[in-house]
């Protein structure tokens, strides 16, 4: 166990041995000095690991010290001791970026929490956290096995995903693997989960179901234009569930969170189907017959999201709300975020504003393609820290931050979510295939194995057909579609890429939260 060095400047440090002492006793190596002037001498001369510092010395005070100790070594945690309670000293402690503050007269106990809490956090708390996993771990993996119906599937997988952040934010590596493996496990039931009851859910009006793309703006957006407040509805395209947790935290600064949900999106999971749903208020096969002015299918060579607006107009008439005033945006750019920040006393005039921001998908794509960020996001870890990075530097947080000192309701979704492919699986098709690797639309498919759900009556899964003979295949789990013509090179390129458009807990349950003005 590492033994840990601490300096402690008291101008009455002789009264402090049986202190000292008590720390010494636990494994410490306590260096005493008396005065201010001292303490900044001696961590100019070694290394320390925290300091104590007395406020009320003679000469320089335990303030003026910490000054000193900051500007030259601005890491080292330094606790504050005190006899006196006044508030302006503690802010100005807390300010100067103290470690901890304590009151004397000083409980032996109590130095050593403060210790204990500085020094030996990490370790604690990472010992604790793979203790309190692996009790959970068999919890976890008998709701998979017994779990039978989709609200269990949301539990199992915020549990997971609740996990998966604390072992992260532990460094409690030793159970990464483990819960690595149990994610597969439940990836694995609950594609099983999705084939047996998927179109149950869009044939059975009054069937037990969850709540899927094209009923997201009726159940969770559309009521809140009741209220007098104008709603901002912000669509974070390819947002997972374990992205909007590791945000939240920022988001709760500004705002209360009325609801922290999750919805399930449709098949395919990709931004033509799943993202057109929501603003369009319909499945695609009933999209390409009531809008064919507006629906692109994989047959088509244009954008697929180029009439969202038009979408969403057509579905607020449909609702009955052709009165409401609202606006739509799409985000590919800071300048563009800017440009929507900027007109933000506008929009609070509007009953509803829509903003799609697309960098998070953007980014799943660019590491595809771009080496070093392949680099900068070997796994789910990365990625999500670069996607958090990204928000704390974006207009989007730039936005939040602006609306929450205004009278208005927020609601945060996404349109689909993405998963990190590890298991290639080959398929044949001819040259009208379409070229995601999750899901593949076409005639005369042909694959081995069974890691597919095989769709040969679109209709009843709510997708359109291009002709007679076409079919849907969707990838399950982690596995991915390769071609056998360059199949080493196709796999070798995208294998540990983030994908979207099949099967899984991280593509199909997503957040939608709603929130109000603190």
């Amino acid at each position: 166990m590492q033994r840990y060095s601490i300096l402690w400047a008291d101008d009455e440090i002789d009264l402090l041995k049986p202190h000292i002492m008590f720390l010494e006793n636990k494994g410490y190596d306590v260096t005493p000095v008396n005065s201010g002037a001292d303490a900044i001498d001696k961590v100019g001369q070694q290394n320390f690991d925290i300091v104590f510092l007395d406020e009320n010395m003679p000469g320089m005070t335990g303030l003026e010290t910490l000054t000193y100790i900051k500007a030259s070594k601005p890491a080292l945690p330094v606790v504050m001791i005190t006899k006196s309670e006044e508030e302006d000293i503690m802010e100005e402690a807390i300010g100067s970026k103290i470690a901890d503050y304590l009151i004397k007269p000083l409980n032996p106990n109590q130095i050593l929490l403060s210790v204990k809490k500085i020094l030996d956090n990490k370790r604690l708390v990472s010992e604790k956290t793979n203790m309190n996993y692996q009790q959970e771990f068999r919890n976890i993996s008998m709701m998979v096995s017994d779990s039978r119906d989709h609200n269990d599937w949301v539990e199992i997988y915020k549990k997971l995903v609740y996990w998966e952040l604390e072992i992260e934010g532990a460094d409690a590596g030793g159970m990464g693997e483990v819960l690595t493996m149990q994610k597969d496990e439940a990836n694995s039931n609950f594609s099983k989960f999705i084939i047996d009851n998927y179109e149950d859910w869009l044939n059975e009006p009054n069937g037990e179901k969850p709540l899927l793309s094209h009923m997201l703006m009726k159940k969770k957006v559309l009521p809140l234009l009741k209220e007098k407040d104008p709603v901002f509805f912000i669509v974070i395209d390819n947002l997972r569930y374990d992205q909007w947790k590791n945000i939240e935290p920022l988001v709760t600064e500004y705002f209360n969170v009325e609801e922290d949900d999750t919805y399930f999106s449709i098949l395919p999971t990709t931004t033509a189907f799943a993202r057109n749903a929501i603003f369009s208020g319909m499945m695609p096969d009933k999209m390409a017959k009531t809008h064919p002015d507006l629906w692109r299918g994989d047959d088509d060579d244009e954008g697929k999201n180029m009439f969202e607006e038009d979408f969403l107009g057509r579905q607020l008439k449909q609702n009955g709300m052709s009165n409401i005033k609202y606006s739509y945006h799409k985000v590919l750019n800071t300048s563009q975020g800017k440009s929507v920040n900027d007109s933000l006393n506008n929009l609070l005039n509007n009953d509803l504003n829509v903003v799609v921001y697309n960098f998070v998908d953007m980014l799943s794509h660019a590491r595809t393609e771009v080496e070093m960020l392949k680099e900068l996001a070997p796994d789910e870890a990365a990625y999500r820290s670069i996607a958090k990075s990204w928000f704390v530097h974006s207009p989007l947080f730039e936005l939040l931050k602006r609306l929450s000192g205004k009278a208005c309701k927020v609601v945060i979704s996404t349109d689909h979510g993405t998963i990190r492919v590890r298991k290639p699986f080959k398929i044949i098709g001819d040259r009208n295939v379409n070229t995601n690797l999750r899901y593949k639309q076409g005639k005369n498919l042909n694959w081995d194995g069974n890691h597919v759900m095989e769709v040969r009556h679109p209709e009843k899964l709510g997708l359109p057909r291009i002709n007679l003979s076409t079919a849907y295949v969707f990838a399950l789990e982690d596995h991915f579609f390769a071609y056998p013509n360059n199949y080493n090179y196709y796999v070798n390129y995208y294998r540990d890429t983030f994908q979207h458009g099949g099967i899984s807990l991280e593509e199909i349950i997503i957040p939608v939260v709603t929130l109000a003005t603190k």
